[in-house]
């Protein structure tokens, strides 16, 4: 079975496989930028995806640039906005040394994309482009998966089907590494023939780096979130786990505090 990068072929079925989860992010967005987002003229979506929320905050008047390394989800990106008559700018780049045109007051960066970064060291290369793009006084708002999320959720076998095209994917947790590794094995049908299918395996790796705050690692969020400055002290970082209710409650309580 021929071995992809990932979100390449799967990218193709993003949309179709991993829909359902969308509206509980989109609530806590709203509900955690409620009061932010009003001030927002400009807006980056890093690791994009299939553009999702960079067409969601574009339809809210906001200019956005829409971040991500697979050339299968910019691409998916770019028609899925033109399709939608919104104007977005994708650029593809890695989260961690990507460079915007312009200054802009936010950045998002969801659906625990943060976990995918291979090193530890690289949540400081991040956080540092990500001070690169933000104004001063902008806000970074992310989300990750924790511990106890992929040791509870990602081991064992799940999948699905669409017309066409099966997913398969198989997870495991590795507690010394502290790493969820799922392979996404999807399976198309080829011609008419059911009997007759290809299929490509894309491995996924998400890690969890020690912290007892939402700011994962050594990003520095909100007072109430606490962690040392790799972000310029005019930043906000908003951070969430796993979209708990108490977890958007207290980090829309550090908001307020930040703000006052």
């Amino acid at each position: 079975m021929p071995e992809h990068r990932p979100y390449m072929l799967l990218a193709r079925y993003y949309d179709r496989f991993f829909s359902s989860h969308i509206p509980g992010y989109q609530r806590a967005r709203r509900e955690l930028l409620r009061d932010i987002l009003p001030q927002v003229g400009s807006a980056c979506d890093l690791a994009c995806g299939t553009g999702t929320t960079a067409i969601e905050l574009r339809r809210q008047g906001i200019k956005v640039f829409a971040v991500d390394l697979s050339p299968t989800m910019c691409r998916l990106a770019r028609s899925k906005a033109q399709s939608a008559g919104m104007r977005v700018v994708v650029i593809r780049s890695d989260m961690r040394t990507f460079c915007l045109p312009e200054p802009v007051d936010l950045v998002t960066c969801e659906y625990d994309a943060l976990n995918h970064v291979p090193q530890k060291s690289d949540l400081a290369r991040t956080a540092r482009a990500v001070a690169r793009a933000l104004r001063p006084g902008g806000y970074f708002y992310f989300d990750v998966n924790n511990r106890k999320h992929l040791q509870k959720n990602w081991p064992g076998t799940h999948w699905s089907a669409e017309p066409g095209v099966v997913l398969v994917m198989v997870g495991r947790y590795d507690r010394r590494r502290a790493e969820g590794c799922l392979d996404r094995m999807v399976h198309t049908r080829k011609g008419s023939q059911a009997a007759i299918s290809r299929a490509c395996r894309e491995t996924v790796v998400d890690s969890w780096r020690d912290s007892p705050s939402f700011a994962w690692g050594r990003l520095r969020a909100c007072p109430k979130l606490g962690r040392e400055a790799l972000l310029p002290r005019t930043t906000t970082l908003v951070g969430l786990s796993n979209l708990l209710p108490s977890t958007i409650g207290a980090a829309r309580e550090a908001i307020i505090s930040s703000q006052s």
